[in-house]
């Protein structure tokens, strides 16, 4: 008797998402969930999100214990400086940024789930006259390449341009892919008139390397730069620091919350570089 129910209650559901009242009922769904908002505070400034799905939700619940490092750091910033964060998902970092200090901030984030939350939540915070969506991928030259998910939902990660490999140089399990444009660090301000950083934020889950090889002269003008490196993948813990080195750029410290211990995690630290950091 149940799974002739379950047959029967499926077929229904099938049959409404074929009408148009189905099509109607699904609307009022997605919209209920961007809907959603919830809201934090963190220091002195007060924010608003939106909580379409668990991921989203956790990411506001934890947004002061996630990463109080780069929180601390943000707050470092002097007023108006010019901030890229790079692999902005949802916005967090960017919004705190742009109402804390005041910056003016580029969010590079290529991911089309991830695109329409970070408007929303730009929008929602009235920060559109300070946050400027980047829908584009960064690497280390232009290229016409594919951007390889490992998720569709709103405010995923792990997401790879152009390569097959995930945060710690593992095979990248990919449910999803699309081509769109990559630009390097040095052509977005060359070639798309942005305005180069005075402090970067990067959090691209595997790429964080090559970004760093096409920005050798966005790189010398940063005053700062925070990126997220995953100290199991070799070359890309070798060569992020060899190219901010390069640009005269110093390590100050490597930070993770403690909830990080004991997990696939615990070897990825955001790394604080500045310049001068001796």
């Amino acid at each position: 008797m149940k799974q002739l129910l379950k047959k029967v209650l499926e077929g229904s559901l099938r049959s409404m998402n074929r009408s148009s009242v189905g099509t109607r009922v699904n609307q009022i769904v997605a919209n209920s969930m961007m809907s959603n908002t919830r809201t934090v505070q963190h220091g002195g400034v007060k924010l608003s999100f939106v909580v379409p799905n668990f991921v989203n939700t956790w990411r506001i619940d934890s947004f002061s214990s996630k990463e109080p490092e780069t929180l601390e750091w943000i707050d470092s910033f002097p007023e108006g400086s010019v901030v890229w964060d790079i692999g902005a998902n949802v916005g967090l970092y960017s919004c705190y940024a742009a109402k804390r200090r005041r910056c003016r901030v580029f969010a590079f984030e290529p991911s089309v789930f991830n695109l329409e939350l970070l408007a929303r939540n730009v929008w929602i915070n009235g920060l559109s006259d300070l946050v400027t969506l980047v829908p584009l991928p960064l690497s280390d030259s232009l290229s016409n390449s594919t951007l390889n998910m490992t998720s569709t939902d709103w405010g995923g990660a792990m997401s790879t341009f152009d390569k097959s490999y995930t945060h710690d140089g593992s095979a990248l399990r990919k449910v999803f892919e699309f081509r769109t444009l990559g630009v390097s660090m040095d052509d977005a301000v060359a070639h798309l008139g942005i305005p180069a950083p005075d402090y970067i934020k990067m959090d691209v889950d595997g790429i964080e390397h090559l970004i760093l090889k096409g920005g050798p002269t966005t790189l010398r003008a940063a005053r700062g730069a925070l990126v997220e490196i995953n100290e199991e993948f070799e070359k890309q813990a070798r060569d992020s620091d060899q190219y901010l080195r390069a640009a005269g750029l110093e390590l100050k410290e490597k930070r993770h919350a403690d909830s990080f211990e004991n997990t696939v995690f615990r070897n990825c630290y955001n790394q604080i570089w500045q310049r001068g950091a001796a």
